[in-house]
């Protein structure tokens, strides 16, 4: 499955930068490894990786800032790598543009699986390789007031302009106009969007509501206190 995919490893731990390098490789991984924010950047635009790997605590350019650098260019997917679970580094992290994090020390099978799920959300991956929730695939273009949803062209509107999303907060809002109207728990929408076999951070999709409504209209997720969001039809 990762037999030609590039990562980009950004990590200021000697230890930590090696022997992860090596274990990714050894799962067919091709690996980039930079000591600081600022190599990182100078790889990534040099290389264009399949997905990046950033600590958020590297110097140079810290990891939250590498990332906004890198999501101004594209929309690569993103692991942030935090040794604080509870941190605000994480939040910030996912403000920044990231798709996913990862506590340290983490396993490196965990890992391994993090970035597999990513990859296979971004169609980089064999096996189950949506780019799209199976629910929302019947085409054509939904309509909820101004916003338009083109499911085929992978493109949304807002009164008639163009709205730039990333492939996760598409996959997000796919979920969302598939069932308008229908209460979306977090847990459901880590295992559709970010696809966790397992239970997850729901951060991660509280903070990407919340890039979607800056991007889509405030009011047009809704959220059900308790149990999650839905999208007014």
């Amino acid at each position: 499955m990762a037999d030609q995919t590039h990562v980009l490893f950004v990590e200021d731990d000697d230890v930590i930068r090696e022997a992860t390098q090596l274990a990714l490789e050894r799962d067919g991984f091709v690996v980039t490894a930079m000591p600081d924010g600022l190599s990182g950047l100078e790889a990534f635009r040099a290389d264009r990786p399949d997905i990046a790997l950033l600590d958020v605590m590297v110097p140079g350019l810290d990891g939250v800032s590498l990332c906004r650098r890198i999501r101004d260019e594209s929309t690569v997917p993103v692991i942030m790598l935090s040794a604080r679970a509870d941190s605000i580094d994480v939040v910030l992290g996912l403000e920044a543009g990231a798709d996913d994090y990862v506590t340290k020390p983490f396993d490196g099978a965990v890992l391994v699986a993090r970035i597999r799920a990513v990859l296979r959300r971004f169609g980089h991956a064999g096996g189950d390789d949506r780019t799209e929730p199976a629910a929302a695939t019947a085409g054509g273009v939904l309509a909820f007031g101004d916003l338009e949803i083109d499911t085929e062209g992978m493109e949304v509107r807002r009164a008639g302009q163009p709205v730039a999303l990333t492939p996760t907060e598409m996959r997000l809002l796919l979920e969302f106009s598939s069932a308008p109207g229908t209460v979306l728990s977090r847990d459901k929408l880590l295992e559709r969007v970010w696809d966790y076999g397992w239970g997850g951070d729901t951060r991660v999709v509280d903070v990407h509501v919340q890039r979607l409504r800056t991007k889509i209209g405030q009011d047009r997720i809704e959220t059900v206190r308790g149990f999650g969001y839905k999208l007014k039809a």
